[in-house]
C-alpha cells in the first residue's frame, strides 16, 4: 500500500468510526454475540496487570478496555486511551466518568501510526479490534513496541481467520454477508458495516501476525484462538 492509499484508507476509516460511534457498543455486542467481553476478561488475566502499572490503550474506541485497564492498575497507576475519532472519545469520556476512573484515565486524540510518547514509557500497550483497520499494521506494532518498556507487553485482541477452511467459509458468510444486513436492521448503517468485514480480507492470519510481532522486537509471542479462530489474542513481550 503506497502513501496515497494509506492516507485514503486512514481518512475513510476515520469517517466510518466518527459515523458509528454512538452505536459502536451495541453493534460490538451483536457482532460477537457478547463474547468479546469474555475474550477481554481472559486477556486481562493473561496480562497479569499489577496496581501501579501504566498502560496505553491504542485505538481505544469508546473506552471499554481502557476502563478495565484502569480498574486493574488502580489509583496508583495510569492509563491513556488513545483514538483518532473524537466522537468515539466523547462517548468514552462519559463512560470513564460513570465508571469512576476519571483520575486514572487520560483520553487522547492521536494517531496509532505515530504515538506521541517517548520510548519505553508504558508497561502495557493494548489494541482491541482495531489493528485490522489501520493503514500499516507493522508500523502500528512497531510504534506500540517502541513505547513499552523492556519486559513490557504489547497485546492485540482482533478478529481473525479460522484455520479450518470449511469453518472459515461459514464465518466469512456471516461476517461478509449477514453482518451488514444486521447492522442495516438494527442501527441503519449498511455501508459502514459492509466495509468493516472487508478490512479482514488483507489482514494477516494469526501465524503471520505473530511473525509481525516478532519483527517489531516482541519475543516470545503468546497466541490464543477463540471460537475456532474467529478471534485471536497475541501477547508479545519486549526483549
Amino acid at each position: 500500500m503506497n502513501q496515497m492509499q494509506m492516507k485514503e484508507k486512514a481518512e475513510y476509516v476515520h469517517s466510518v468510526f466518527e459515523s458509528i460511534a454512538k452505536d459502536y457498543d451495541k453493534m460490538n455486542n451483536i457482532i460477537s454475540f457478547g463474547s468479546h467481553v469474555m475474550w477481554r476478561n481472559y486477556t486481562m488475566k493473561q496480562m497479569n496487570i499489577q496496581p501501579g502499572h501504566t498502560a496505553l490503550d491504542v485505538a481505544c474506541g469508546t473506552g471499554d478496555w481502557t476502563i478495565a485497564l484502569a480498574h486493574a492498575v488502580g489509583s496508583t497507576g495510569s492509563v491513556v486511551g488513545l483514538d483518532f475519532s473524537q466522537n468515539m472519545l466523547d462517548v468514552g469520556a462519559y463512560k470513564v466518568s460513570n465508571a469512576g476512573v476519571g483520575n486514572t484515565v487520560k483520553l487522547v486524540n492521536a494517531d496509532a501510526m505515530n504515538l506521541p510518547y517517548e520510548d519505553n514509557t508504558f508497561d502495557f500497550a493494548t489494541i482491541g479490534f482495531a489493528l485490522r483497520n489501520v493503514p500499516d499494521v507493522q508500523k502500528v506494532l512497531n510504534e506500540m513496541a517502541r513505547v513499552v518498556k523492556p519486559g513490557g507487553k504489547v497485546v492485540s485482541l482482533e478478529v481473525s481467520k479460522p484455520p479450518f477452511i470449511p469453518y472459515r467459509k461459514l464465518f466469512y458468510l456471516y461476517f461478509y454477508k449477514i453482518l451488514p444486513l444486521v447492522a442495516k436492521w438494527t442501527v441503519d448503517k449498511y455501508e459502514e458495516y459492509a466495509w468493516l468485514p472487508e478490512s479482514l480480507t488483507k489482514f494477516p492470519d494469526s501465524r503471520e501476525l505473530a511473525r509481525m510481532f516478532q519483527q517489531a522486537g516482541l519475543d516470545p509471542v503468546q497466541v490464543k484462538l477463540f471460537m475456532g479462530g474467529v478471534s485471536a489474542l497475541h501477547i508479545g513481550t519486549k526483549s
